[in-house]
């Protein structure tokens, strides 16, 4: 059976991106780097939203406010165009641009938990922020992953990950700071009914 990673790279108060920062915060070091490079080959899971995003980024299109993608970037993003991908969309087209990636229009929840139960392959997310919620509040996920970059960007930060997420138990199960500054922690999420309170009242 398959394991589904949910897998977030983040600031430390929790946002997916802020307006006029670099990739990775400008705060990817070579013990990052190196770590991502290890990762065993997954299939990795996405929304239309952050499809675009990404196959934009593959197709040459950078970032708003940027003159190009720095070395790192680059690589990062030839990695992702060799790696498996689904998108899950009803409203993307085939064929799709993005070399190595098959579109599924059937309901999320469903597909991925076929997935699991088909295959032994691992599946890790990027991105897709109501993906991932949505796939956390069915009760598939196995891992719960964020990597935290030492900034606070309450003033430009984008995209806030954990708004409308259900309440979550989690029992962390690795953890590790990279390059003296960047956290990861990892975790496997239950999902709880009520908060414990609830229970003994």
């Amino acid at each position: 059976m398959g394991e589904l990673i949910v897998d977030f790279i983040t600031s430390l108060d929790g946002y997916a991106s802020a307006e006029g920062w670099p990739g990775w915060w400008g705060l990817e070091g070579p013990e990052y780097l190196g770590w991502l490079d290890e990762q065993p080959d997954a299939i990795l899971l996405m929304g239309a939203n952050t499809y675009r995003l990404m196959s934009g980024f593959a197709a040459g299109r950078t970032p708003v406010g940027t003159d190009g993608f720095s070395t790192d970037e680059e690589a990062s993003i030839n990695g992702l165009t060799g790696a498996s991908k689904v998108v899950f969309s009803s409203s993307l087209e085939e064929p799709l641009s993005w070399a190595n990636t098959t579109l599924v229009r059937d309901e999320a929840i469903e597909a991925v938990r076929a997935m699991k139960a088909d295959a032994p392959d691992l599946l890790r997310t990027i991105g897709s922020i109501s993906l991932c919620r949505s796939l956390l509040r069915a009760g598939i996920v196995d891992r719960f992953r964020v990597v935290m970059f030492p900034v606070i960007t309450g003033a430009t930060g984008s995209e806030r990950i954990y708004d409308g997420y259900p309440d979550v138990a989690l029992d962390m199960i690795a953890s590790r700071t990279f390059d003296g500054r960047s956290q990861l922690v990892e975790y496997r999420p239950s999902v709880l009914a009520h908060p414990p309170l609830e229970a003994t009242a």
